[in-house]
């Protein structure tokens, strides 16, 4: 009967962490990511306002 005895592996209790397995090659700063959504939203704002005009509808 011992040598029915079944093994379980040892380790961190079947968690598995990704974020130590890959490291992304671009990184952004915060302040990078405030500029570029304020960039987006007055492009948007230009061409709500003058779009049609630029288009020619």
């Amino acid at each position: 009967m011992a040598q029915d005895k079944i093994s379980m592996p040892s380790g961190m209790g079947g968690l598995v962490r990704y974020f130590d397995e890959y490291q992304s090659k671009i990184k952004f700063k915060p302040g990078h990511i405030i500029v570029l959504c304020i960039v987006v939203i007055v492009i948007m704002l230009f061409l709500y306002s003058y779009g049609n005009r630029l288009i020619g509808i």
